[in-house]
C-alpha cells in the first residue's frame, strides 16, 4: 500500500480529537463480521427468555474506544527519533484538519479496533487508515490504491477483494479490513514478529524491505527499521503512525480533548436476498442515501452487485426493522427493469449510458453475445428508481462532482479526446502539464489505462491543439455536455464513432450537417457534444 501525502496524513489525526456516539454491540459479542439484524433479534429474544444479560463482561471493558486503544498499545511510540519528532510537530501545527477526519473515522472505528484486538494485534494498527486514507473509504491515490486501507489492484486480487462494474471490494469496510489485517499478520510473520518492518512492508512491499535488509547485512549494518535505506515515503510512514498513536495515548498531557467514542458498534448487517436499488433501501431504513453509501462504499453504482455481496451495513438501531421490510419485499420490486426498443443508430454503448448501466450488464440480462443489436429489438435494461442526484456518492457521480468543482474554478480549460496509442505521458507533453496533475484532474492514477475516445479535462494547457478545442462555458449544452473536436481516423465509421463517444449516429449527422451517405475521410474534423461525466 502506498501512503498518502503528508498533508492528508496530518488531517488523519483528526480521529484523535473527536468522535461520535455509535450503536449497540460490545467487542466480546462480535464475530469475524458484525452481527446481522436477524442475529441481533435472536440474541435479544434468547436474553429476554433467560432473564440474563452479558453485562458482567461488558462492564470490564472501557466505555470509550480511545481508552480501549490506549490499553492495548504495543508499538514503541516513545522512541525519540527525529523522524517521529518531525511528524509530531507537523501534526501540532495543523490542528484544523483534525475534526474533519474524526467525523469520517467514527462510523468505522469500533469495527476496526474490535477486529484488531480479536487477532491480538497492537491497537495502533486500528489507526493505520488515518495514515493511509484519512479514513476516507472513497480515497484513490496516484498509485492506483483505493479504499480505507489503500489496496492496489494486484494485492487486492491476491487477498480476494473482488472488483466489478458494480462493486470494488477495496472500499468495502468489512472485506478490506479483514484483508488488510490478514496481510499485516503475514508480513509480521515474514519479518519475525517485527511490527515496524511489517508496517514498512505494507507501504513499500515485502520485497523492498527484504532487499534493504540484505544490503545492510552485506555491509555489516543493523537491520532494524530505523537503519534501513527505504523509499522516502516509507521512511516517513511508520513515524506518522507512531506520532498519531502517541497523540492518542497522551492526549490529556498534551492538552488535547478527545470526544469519547462509545464502545458499541455503529452498524449492523442486513441481508438483501439479492440485488437491490440502494435508494429503495435508504427509504425503507429512513436514512439518507449518502449515509448508506458511506457505510457501503464498495458499491460503485445505484444498486448492489447482482453477484453479491448480498449484505448491507446500516446504523445498528435501524437494522432489525429494515431486515423485516427487506424480507417482506417482493423480488420484482428490488430492482427496476425497463423494456427498451432499439432504435436506428443505437448501440449497446449508447443504451448503457442512457440507462446508467454497462454493456456487459445488458448483454448478460438479454443473453447477447458480441455487440450486434437491431432496430426494433426489445431489451430489458436495469435502471435506477430515482433521479441520478439521489445516487451522488456512486462512482460516476463522485467523479462528475469532483470534475465539476475543477471546471467551475478554472477559466483556462479544454477537453482532449484520447486517440489510439496515447497515454497520460504523451498527452501531458502535448499540453505542457504534469502526468500526475492530468491524472488527478480526471480522478485517475497515472498508471490507469486510457480508452480510445475517452475525454480528458486539461487545465492550464500551454496552447490549444487542433481537434481538441478550448471551450467557453456558453458552448456547453448542459453542465455535463461539452463540445469536443475529433478527427476521423482510418477505419472509422459513424457507428464506431457513435459507440466510442456514447452518442447517436443521428446526432453526429445533425451536429456536422452531414447526410447518412456522406463519405468520411481520414483527417476530416467532426464536432461532437459529449457527456463528459459518462465518457470519462
Amino acid at each position: 500500500m502506498r501512503s498518502l501525502p503528508t498533508l492528508v496524513l496530518v488531517s488523519a489525526l483528526g480521529l484523535v480529537l473527536s468522535g461520535c456516539q455509535t450503536a449497540n454491540i460490545k467487542p466480546e459479542q462480535s464475530s469475524n463480521s458484525p452481527a446481522t439484524a436477524k442475529d441481533q433479534a435472536n440474541t435479544q429474544t434468547a436474553a429476554n427468555r433467560s432473564g440474563t444479560s452479558s453485562n458482567t463482561k461488558e462492564q470490564q471493558a472501557p466505555e470509550d474506544l480511545w481508552e480501549l486503544t490506549r490499553l492495548h498499545m504495543q508499538l514503541p511510540v516513545d522512541i525519540d527519533h527525529p523522524r517521529v519528532q518531525t511528524q509530531l510537530k507537523w501534526y501540532q501545527r495543523h490542528p484544523t484538519h483534525l475534526l474533519r477526519v474524526s467525523e469520517r473515522a467514527a462510523p468505522y472505528y469500533h469495527h476496526i479496533i474490535t477486529e484488531v484486538l480479536k487477532r491480538d494485534m497492537p491497537a495502533e494498527i486500528a489507526l493505520l487508515p488515518a495514515v493511509e486514507s484519512a479514513f476516507d473509504p472513497f480515497a484513490y491515490s496516484h498509485g492506483r490504491a483505493a479504499g480505507p486501507w489503500q489496496f492496489i489492484p494486484g494485492t487486492a486480487r491476491h487477498f480476494g477483494l473482488r472488483s466489478s462494474w458494480w462493486y470494488d471490494g477495496r472500499r468495502d469496510i468489512l472485506a478490506s479490513t479483514d484483508a488488510a489485517l490478514t496481510y499485516l499478520q503475514q508480513l509480521n510473520k515474514r519479518f519475525d514478529g517485527d511490527w515496524l518492518l511489517a508496517l514498512a512492508a505494507y507501504n513499500a512491499g515485502g520485497g523492498t524491505v527484504s532487499r534493504a535488509i540484505r544490503r545492510n547485512k552485506r555491509q555489516g549494518k543493523p537491520t532494524d527499521y530505523w537503519s534501513l535505506d527505504l523509499p522516502r515515503e516509507t521512511e516517513a510512514y511508520v513515524p506518522k503512525l507512531l506520532a498519531v498513536a502517541r497523540l492518542v495515548r497522551d492526549a490529556e498531557q498534551l492538552g488535547l480533548t478527545l470526544s469519547p467514542i462509545s464502545n458499541e458498534p455503529y452498524f449492523a448487517q442486513v441481508e438483501t436476498g439479492g440485488q437491490i436499488d440502494l435508494a429503495e433501501v435508504a427509504e425503507l431504513a429512513g436514512m439518507d442515501t449518502d449515509a448508506l453509501y458511506r457505510l457501503n462504499p464498495g458499491f460503485n453504482r445505484w444498486a448492489t452487485d447482482p453477484e453479491g455481496p448480498h449484505i448491507l451495513l446500516v446504523p445498528a438501531d435501524k437494522a432489525v426493522s429494515l431486515q423485516a421490510s427487506l424480507d417482506a419485499m417482493p423480488a420484482d420490486q428490488r430492482v427496476s427493469w425497463h423494456r427498451y426498443t432499439v432504435k436506428r443508430g443505437d448501440t449497446l454503448s449508447t443504451i448503457a449510458r442512457r440507462f446508467h448501466s454497462s454493456t456487459d450488464v445488458i448483454r448478460q440480462g438479454n443473453r447477447i453475445k458480441g455487440n450486434m443489436i437491431r432496430a426494433g429489438q426489445a431489451l430489458l435494461v436495469p435502471q435506477p428508481t430515482r433521479p441520478a442526484t439521489e445516487y451522488a456518492l456512486s462512482e460516476t457521480r463522485r467523479k462528475q462532482a469532483q470534475r465539476q468543482r475543477l471546471e467551475q474554478t478554472s477559466t483556462d480549460k479544454l477537453y482532449h479526446a484520447v486517440n489510439q496509442g496515447e497515454s497520460f505521458w504523451s498527452i501531458s507533453r502535448r499540453y505542457g502539464v504534469s502526468v500526475r496533475s492530468l491524472a488527478r484532474w480526471n480522478q485517475m492514477a497515472p498508471g490507469d489505462t486510457l480508452r480510445e475516445g475517452q475525454t480528458l479535462l486539461v487545465l492550464g494547457a500551454s496552447e490549444p491543439v487542433t481537434g481538441n478545442i478550448k471551450l467557453p462555458d456558453t458552448q456547453a449544452r448542459s453542465p455535463q455536455v461539452k463540445k469536443v473536436g475529433y478527427r476521423i481516423r482510418k477505419g472509422d465509421s459513424l457507428s464506431v464513432i457513435a459507440s466510442r463517444f456514447g452518442v447517436s449516429i443521428g446526432d453526429i449527422l445533425e451536429w456536422n450537417q452531414l447526410k447518412a451517405d456522406s463519405l468520411l475521410r481520414p483527417g476530416q474534423p467532426l464536432t461532437l457534444y459529449v457527456d463528459i461525466a459518462e465518457a470519462s
